[in-house]
């Protein structure tokens, strides 16, 4: 057994949004598991939406009780349709959610609160999940992801810390030898022992780092498609799922906003070549894509929607060029803000950039750049990027109306437009 290959399976919130999926789950662990196994879980469905909702109720001073209710509701349900009368479950899973009104503490502040209430989310998953295969006869421990992930304090956005993070886990490669390892996506622990998150949709990333950090052979994100497509299928019914991807051309997808795969899972997978498949939790016998080193030659045109864009444009004020110095002080504010560009632009005298409208932020940035140059900005935009561009995709969405951007170069196309 100790030789046995690891895996790693990441579970998403659709996966597992009621009991009919995490029936579905156990049946994919029974016979998809083929040596030693670690599965790494996201809140079921869209609690983690709730739970925002929640954050801002409650820092708000309004009365959460109506939506904590409601997810309580859920979540009993499912353990009613899974578990015998006789369950513990319900008393943890209701004390989880009631603990959230009586943790807050007035003047705490706002991301770090959301990181202690989203988390919820994500434990309450894993326990019912972990509690569900050990009545289907499976043998699982369940493991807290805050004691092995270590990050810093950064909230919503928390960065690993590399080493603390490999240490921790080799409490895990003996547990792994003889239990399934049911574990939690999105969140890690800082030094001072506070629940961070990992930025929004995390889940894959975590089922990344603790797969680096364990030596695994492979990392499987089960998800609601047949594998990684070509552009939403949502948008372009004709979308084709792709065979194999290179870790480098899965990077470039992620950055310029696929949301199959978090941003940040294939930097420490490729680092480490260990091959990511993406597979259907709907069919698992569908062969799926998989990401690893490798040639692929002419791709077809990846093509990407970026919603909720704001584009922000800086002009010096005396209408001097816009030069390296005055560059450094808008890289610099958006550094210390934490704020990432998706595309930019400049010209003689205005330095224009889109990133992702998270009104906070972007507010605080303005404000910030308002300091020592003109600002405007557009917002309720979309960036449509197409990847491995061709004759028939550049004339498509060139000619899109309401362009208001447009950005070309050797392999890649952008177009901003107004929604």
């Amino acid at each position: 057994m100790k030789n046995n290959p690891l895996q790693v399976f990441k579970f998403g919130g659709a996966s597992v949004r009621d009991a009919k999926g995490l029936g579905n789950v156990a049946d994919i662990i029974r016979t998809s598991q083929t040596g030693r196994l670690l599965v790494v879980v996201s809140a079921m469905g869209k609690t983690t939406n709730a739970l925002e909702r929640v954050v801002d109720t409650i820092y708000s001073g309004k009365d959460p009780e109506p939506e904590i209710r409601s997810l309580i509701e859920h979540h009993l349900g499912v353990i009613q349709d899974l578990f015998p009368p006789t369950t513990h479950l319900p008393g943890v899973i209701e004390k989880y959610f009631i603990e959230l009104v009586t943790s807050f503490a007035p003047g705490i502040e706002y991301d770090a609160w959301y990181d202690r209430v989203v988390s919820i989310g994500e434990i309450v998953s894993s326990e019912i999940l972990s509690q569900y295969l050990i009545q289907c006869g499976l043998p699982v421990v369940w493991a807290d992801a805050r004691n092995y992930v270590r990050t810093d304090d950064t909230h919503r956005e928390g960065k690993v810390n590399w080493s603390r993070t490999e240490q921790s886990m080799k409490a895990l490669e003996d547990i792994l030898q003889h239990s399934i390892v049911v574990t939690q996506g999105f969140i890690g622990e800082s030094p001072a022992g506070n629940t961070v998150t990992l930025g929004r949709d995390g889940s894959d990333y975590s089922a990344a780092i603790f797969a680096s950090c364990l030596g695994a052979a492979s990392v499987t994100i089960w998800k609601d498609v047949p594998g990684v497509m070509n552009a939403d299928p949502r948008r372009l019914p004709a979308a084709i799922v792709f065979d194999e991807l290179p870790f480098r051309e899965a990077a470039e997808m992620t950055y310029y906003g696929a949301s199959v795969i978090h941003p940040k899972t294939i930097k420490p997978l490729a680092n480490r070549k260990i091959p990511l498949y993406v597979k259907s939790f709907e069919d698992p016998a569908l062969p799926g894509t998989t990401i690893h080193e490798t040639v692929v030659q002419q791709l077809p045109p990846l093509i990407v929607f970026k919603e909720n864009q704001c584009l922000i444009s800086c002009r010096a004020t005396d209408y001097t060029f816009v030069n390296e110095q005055q560059m450094s002080a808008i890289f610099n504010a958006l550094s210390e803000l934490d704020v990432h560009i998706n595309v930019m632009q400049n010209s003689a005298i205005s330095f224009s950039f889109c990133i992702d409208y998270r009104e906070d932020k972007v507010f605080r940035l303005i404000r910030r750049l308002a300091e020592n140059f003109e600002v405007y900005y557009n917002t309720g935009l979309t960036l449509i990027t197409v990847k491995n561009y061709d004759s028939s995709t550049y004339e498509t969405y060139s000619k899109r109306p309401g362009v208001i951007l447009e950005q070309t170069s050797r392999s890649t196309f952008q177009v901003l437009v107004r929604n």
